[in-house]
């Protein structure tokens, strides 16, 4: 099936989507760095980026009139710093608000679907007024805002023909949902917001996939079976002690009143899980792995600790300002802290080993962190191909009917 990705940065979202069984018409992001990344995998020939067409600059300034009614998904993930936490929360004030753009294509291209990721922040209460314009426009990208209308104004309008009764027009069945990505099978807490809408003529039905991971497997794995530290080979004198804000949960799970809930779920997978079978990056034999650099200057200090081994890692952020010091970096079993190589981050958004990132350490951790998970983005995006392959079969079925017998034979 086709897409076309917006903001695709460097490239977690669109590997997901290729794993999936997407086929990029176009990939888009301004960004020299991210856009250097891409080509240096799509010209040493990795497989799944291979045959992407790359456009670097605007996507306001790419011309999609040879896509128009031929693309099955438009994907991408506006930038975040309008609404982050870490950002100046200017919103719709912020001149990197790519919302509007985005609704611009979906309306030009009419996909049968979308996907949107976005920073969780854009949920919370200061931004809710503007988010529910965000998924109005995207429910009815045809009403566009006229020439010197305020978004408030537009809102109303919006509120308005969704209240009218039966709409006509290009229309979108829009859902949206934060999801975190360590109930997913990530070795990263990353809460964030995906929105994904299906045209109105596809059928109805889609919901999110149902998390696959979680912390009662995990802490049952670690502190009541042990097969945690066994596979790990990690002897009893050298584990870490239990974590006190989980003692509580954890009793229970040893009395039983838990357990009926683990069966289906896997153990959140943790930075020790992630890095396994890496070598150090202080010795040479790291240098036969992409990117595996050791990065010096690590100091820990309040607010700033670092990853713990055996949970998932905290989320790796870009920042404003350089890459936060906490964020990036784990603490090793010894109590010291050192800084994730861009290997190990790369590890933590399960991008695969053989990508290459193109870039100084500090501009490799920005696109790591502004990067949606590769396995994450494949687990949605092949829930939402399976949709879309099911609205395919009645229409099959209606055009074989159409077919006189004589063709047929």
């Amino acid at each position: 099936m086709k897409s076309v990705e917006l903001f695709a940065g460097a490239g977690g979202l669109g590997l997901g989507l290729s794993l999936a069984g997407f086929s990029p018409e176009v990939v888009i992001d301004w960004d020299q760095w991210a856009c250097d990344t891409l080509r240096e995998n799509k010209e040493s020939g990795y497989p799944l980026v291979a045959d992407w067409n790359i456009f670097q600059g605007d996507v306001r300034n790419f011309d999609y009139s040879s896509l128009q009614g031929k693309v099955d998904l438009v994907s991408g993930g506006p930038p975040c710093q309008p609404f982050s936490l870490g950002g100046k929360h200017r919103a719709y004030h912020d001149e990197r608000d790519m919302f509007p753009a985005t609704v611009e294509v979906i309306r030009k291209l009419a996909p049968r679907a979308f996907l949107i990721e976005n920073v969780k922040g854009i949920t919370r209460k200061s931004f809710l007024n503007y988010f529910q314009y965000i998924l109005l426009q995207l429910s009815y990208p045809e009403i566009v805002r006229r020439p010197d209308e305020k978004w408030i104004d537009h809102l109303a309008r919006l509120e308005r023909h969704r209240t009218k009764g039966r709409i006509k027009g290009l229309t979108y069945h829009v859902v949206h949902r934060v999801l975190n990505a360590a109930d997913y099978g990530v070795p990263q807490f990353r809460e964030r917001v995906f929105i994904v809408g299906f045209r109105s003529d596809q059928g109805k039905g889609w919901s999110f996939p149902s998390p696959t991971h979680s912390l009662d497997s995990l802490l049952f794995e670690q502190w009541i079976s042990g097969e945690y530290w066994t596979r790990h080979e990690v002897p009893a004198r050298k584990r870490p002690p239990v974590p006190r804000r989980y003692e509580s949960r954890i009793r229970k799970l040893e009395h039983g009143v838990l357990f009926e809930h683990l069966k289906p779920e896997k153990p959140w997978r943790t930075v020790r899980d992630a890095l396994a079978g890496l070598p150090d990056p202080r010795t040479k034999a790291a240098k036969d792995w992409h990117n595996h650099r050791f990065q010096p200057g690590a100091k820990p200090y309040p607010g700033h600790t670092g990853s713990p081994m055996d949970l998932p890692a905290k989320t790796l952020k870009a920042g404003d300002h350089g890459v936060p010091g906490g964020e990036n970096m784990m603490v090793l079993p010894d109590g010291s802290a050192r800084y994730f190589t861009v290997r190990e981050a790369a590890r933590l958004q399960t991008f695969p080993d053989g990508y290459k990132f193109h870039g100084s350490w500090t501009e490799t951790m920005r696109q790591l962190g502004n990067a949606v998970p590769v396995r994450l983005s494949r687990i949605i995006a092949a829930s939402i191909i399976e949709k879309l392959v099911t609205a395919d079969e009645p229409r099959k079925l209606v055009t074989q009917r159409q077919i006189p017998v004589r063709q047929i034979r």
